[in-house]
This record gives C-alpha cells, sequence and structure tokens, in this order.
C-alpha cells in the first residue's frame, strides 16, 4: 500500500465526509434505518453517530480500506453501537440471502470497483420488503458539468481512492434490480463533485 493511501487518504477522507453539507445528508438520512443492517463502504465511521440504537439490533460494516477500520472503531465506542469490521468490499459479501433489514450506502457507490455487482449482492442480502438506504455523489445533470467531470476524474480518481465523479446512480440501481425513491439536487461547493442523489429502494 502507498504511503499516501496508509498516511493521508483515510484523513482527507474523513474530512471531506465529514463536511457541513454531508453531515447534514447522513442526519436525513441513517435514522431511518432499522433492525439487522449491513453499512456497506463503513469507511471511518461517519454514519455511526446517526443510528437510531432504540431501532438498530446490530450493525455490519464493510470495507476494503482497512487503514481506516481504527477511526470506525473508536466512532463506535463513541456512539454506543457495536459494529461488526469486515475488511472486504462489497462485490462478494459473506452473508445469506436475506439476512439484513436495512442496507446503508453513503458515499461508496463512487468507489466500489463494480458498483452494479455490489447493488446486486445488497439486493441478494435484504429480507424481502428490506429497504436500501443510500446518498450518492454522482453523474450530473447539466453537459457542461459532466463534461468537467470527465475532465477531472484521472486526477480526482488518483487524489480520492479511486473515487469516480459521474456515476449514473438511478441507472445502476434500476439496472441492479430496485425501485427507487429519491430526490436529487447539488449541494454547496464545486458542481462536478456536490450533485447528489439520495433515497430509499426496494427490490423491484
Amino acid at each position: 500500500m502507498k504511503w499516501y493511501d496508509r498516511h493521508v487518504l483515510p484523513y482527507l477522507m474523513d474530512f471531506a465526509c465529514g463536511l457541513p453539507m454531508v453531515q447534514a445528508q447522513r442526519r436525513l438520512l441513517v435514522p431511518q434505518a432499522q433492525g439487522r443492517v449491513l453499512e456497506v463502504g463503513m469507511g471511518t465511521g461517519r454514519n455511526l453517530p446517526f443510528y437510531d440504537r432504540q431501532r438498530v439490533s446490530f450493525v455490519v460494516g464493510v470495507d476494503p480500506a482497512m487503514q481506516m477500520h481504527r477511526l470506525a472503531q473508536r466512532r463506535s465506542r463513541q456512539a454506543g453501537i457495536a459494529v461488526e469490521l469486515m475488511g472486504l468490499s462489497a462485490e462478494h459479501l459473506p452473508a445469506t440471502d436475506a439476512s439484513f433489514d436495512t442496507v446503508v450506502c453513503t458515499y461508496t457507490l463512487c468507489s466500489i470497483p463494480d458498483p452494479l455487482q455490489a447493488l446486486h449482492e445488497m439486493r441478494r442480502v435484504l429480507v424481502p420488503g428490506g429497504r436500501l438506504l443510500f446518498c450518492e455523489h454522482g453523474r450530473a445533470p447539466d453537459e457542461t458539468v459532466r463534461r468537467w467531470q470527465d475532465r477531472l476524474q484521472p486526477l480526482w480518481g488518483a487524489l480520492a481512492g479511486g473515487c469516480h465523479l459521474g456515476r449514473d446512480v438511478p441507472a445502476l440501481l434500476e439496472a441492479a434490480g430496485f425501485a427507487a425513491t429519491m430526490q436529487s439536487a447539488y449541494l454547496a461547493g464545486p458542481r462536478p463533485m456536490t450533485f447528489h442523489y439520495w433515497g430509499h429502494a426496494q427490490a423491484a
């Protein structure tokens, strides 16, 4: 692992994922989780303070960036929520079919190597009627912004842990067999990085 990925990237990503407008999105979404929860892309545990402990029975977090697990474990203790952390990506989840009531996926689809396969796995492990709660940045609706997303992508991806600026989140959800109820808008900040999709989805 490169020195940058080990010693700089975790703190850079933690800072970016803790910006006020991002935290506001988490505050809207994460308290809706209930029952047995799988969080895909746990990262540094930025979602943990927003879980409703009265509604959640346990949380399993998966993330291949094990250098971020230490910060996630600290936030787990601070939030009073026990989390089982697994150092793996989401394309092949070590869980049986229909084993989670809620899947939480925030700021994660952008950096998963195969997001469609990961979404298929999320659908597989959800119980019938279970919900995927998601908040992701992605493909902007404006052509000029999309062009900037394409221009910036080579540098952005190298600096941001493989993050893709322009993934088409609605198309990915539909292709994976989800029916989504979502909102979308630009949040505060540079437009190539801040067009967001958020909401919930269930197996179609």
